[in-house]
């Protein structure tokens, strides 16, 4: 392997690391609602999933759109992380044995959206600067899915230990999240 070759996999990787980190956040708030193993296998899996499309779509828009795009995915993940915070706090406290929402179908697909957003804007920048993308996608799947696994597994320990307060938390740290991307600072 040539260290040009090793030099751009560490990048990617350490990119793909930073990206799923947002994942692992989002699988600590969402692992806080009741789940089954079977349910975290296949949350981790569609979120890393997301995290292959969303960065081909961003490389696919190229330099065109790449300053309005970016930001505007950025403001909309945001956005839907801090209204499902807000809607699992909401939850906590209408004591109600359902979760206000489900991390399954349309529930899954908006969380999975709403996380992988800013790998869309990553997607931008690796298209314009001739990165490897079949590599550069490859690790951000990788690593989103397993640090959503983490995530969420970590999350369902901290829901045992913390009983209904776990999903008003898990809320919290949604919302927390979705402000980060909000407002940069």
């Amino acid at each position: 392997m040539s260290s040009v070759f090793i030099g751009e996999l560490l990048a990617l990787s350490m990119m793909a690391f930073a990206l799923g980190m947002d994942a692992f956040s989002v699988g600590l708030g969402m692992g806080m609602v009741r789940l089954r193993k079977r349910e975290i296998f296949h949350i981790g899996f569609v979120i890393g999933l997301f995290h292959v499309i969303m960065p081909l779509a961003g490389m696919a828009a190229g330099q065109l759109l790449s300053g309005f795009l970016g930001m505007l995915a950025v403001y909309i993940g945001g956005s839907l992380l801090f209204i499902l915070g807000a809607q699992m706090i909401f939850a906590a406290f209408k004591q109600s044995e359902e979760p206000f929402i489900s991390p399954a179908g349309a529930g899954l697909l908006i969380f999975a959206v709403g996380v992988s957003l800013d790998s869309f804007s990553v997607g931008l920048g690796l298209g314009m600067y001739g990165s490897k993308p079949l590599l550069a996608v490859a690790l951000f799947g990788a690593f989103s899915t397993v640090l959503t696994w983490a995530g969420l597994l970590i999350g369902s320990k901290v829901q045992s230990w913390l009983g209904s307060y776990s999903e008003a938390l898990g809320g919290t740290i949604l919302i927390g999240f979705g402000l980060k991307l909000l407002l940069p600072l």
